[in-house]
């Protein structure tokens, strides 16, 4: 029986297994049989392996030295089927790029310099940049704090991550189609009017009101719709179909449904969100289920959208009172906020600012055996 160190660790609201790169197979389809073998997959309940059963925790993390010289690491993200034999390695996954640099300088693949380490973090799978800002004591990453963030019980040390280089990640523009807002004709669906936005990842935005829903909705209750997840599925493929990413990954697009700022209760505590507190209401479906927090890299797109006068995204969304206050986002799991920021450069938007806090934390290391 073969053995590979790991380490599993929770990055935002995600959690996932890191391994350093040379625990494993080089070959791709040996590393995807291995990664597979790992998290338990496939079977819905993942019973034999270390996945959770959940989107949430289907994850590979692989790390490694850089391939760049001005990089710090190579971060690459593997999306775990559950009941298919797949690992997805075309996307990120924004909350664990948080767990990133923490286990890059415990691992000693960084140098941890108090107070605070910077990590320049190589995507090469989706040839991109992020930045990771982690407080540091000792030379090793301090997961302890007084940050809150919804979706996460207790506090922890805030990590900031940079996603200002991702503008146009997967289609290589910002507005895959050049339109602020397309109509397009979804079969059993019928015409609907949806905002396409790359960065980060690819998510098509639909006003809730055009689907029946409020925003109050919880999960659950759309999941139990499978008139309305059919729908749904049906117009992200359709926009797949528009982007040229049909069969590329489930999760590409994501399809995320907003609506303006309301009341609504938090999905995990039961309390009540006032509207007061945030900017939209937005509730990603994607991989056939509804994201029960929210993506990272789905809240980059949100975000960099409601910027974006003429989308969806921006007819939802409330103004900041103040211009450096942050962008805030209601859904399932409470508020998410983030620095999100750009203007209009010869007639093209560009993302200037795109940054979001997150805490993570180290859970286990040892062995896994396959």
């Amino acid at each position: 029986m073969k053995k590979l160190k790991c380490v599993i660790m929770r990055g935002g609201t995600s959690k996932g297994v890191f391994f350093h790169e040379n625990e494993l197979p080089r070959d791709l389809e040996e590393r995807t049989a291995t990664i597979l073998r790992v998290m338990g997959s496939p079977d819905k309940r993942q019973i034999d392996g270390l996945g959770g059963a959940d989107i949430l925790t289907s994850k590979a993390i692989i790390i490694g030295p850089p391939s760049r010289p001005d990089a710090d690491v190579d971060y690459i993200f593997g999306q775990v089927g559950i009941t298919a034999p797949t690992v997805d390695y075309n996307t990120l996954c924004g909350n664990l790029s948080a767990a990133v640099a923490p286990f890059a300088i415990d691992e000693g693949l960084v140098r941890g310099n108090e107070p605070h380490t910077t990590v320049r973090i190589w995507c090469p799978t989706v040839g991109r940049y992020l930045g990771a800002q982690v407080e540091v004591k000792q030379g090793k990453a301090v997961y302890e704090g007084d940050y809150n963030m919804d979706g996460v019980p207790g506090t922890g040390s805030r990590i900031s991550i940079d996603f200002s280089d991702t503008a146009g990640l997967i289609t290589g523009a910002l507005l895959p189609t050049g339109n602020m807002v397309d109509s397009i004709a979804v079969e059993g669906v019928g015409s609907v009017e949806v905002s396409i936005v790359d960065t980060s990842t690819v998510v098509a935005f639909v006003r809730g009101a055009d689907l029946g829903l409020s925003g109050t909705e919880m999960p659950q209750d759309i999941d139990s719709d499978k008139s309305l997840i059919g729908k749904m599925e049906a117009i992200r493929l359709r926009v797949a179909e528009l982007t040229n990413l049909a069969g590329r990954s489930p999760l590409l697009p994501m399809l995320a449904v907003v609506s303006p700022p309301l009341d609504y209760k938090n999905f995990v505590s039961g309390k009540t969100v006032p509207a007061q507190d945030l900017n939209i209401v937005a509730k990603v479906y994607a991989a056939g289920m509804m994201h029960k927090a929210y993506p990272v890299t789905g809240a980059i797109a949100t975000g960099a959208a409601a910027c974006i006068p003429g989308t969806i995204a921006h007819e939802c969304a409330s103004e900041k009172q103040d211009k450096d206050a942050d962008f805030v986002i209601g859904h399932f799991s409470g508020l998410l906020p983030m620095k999100i920021g750009g203007e209009f450069e010869e007639g093209a938007f560009k993302l200037k600012a795109a940054e979001i806090y997150r805490t993570a934390r180290r859970i286990m290391e040892g062995h896994v055996y396959i």
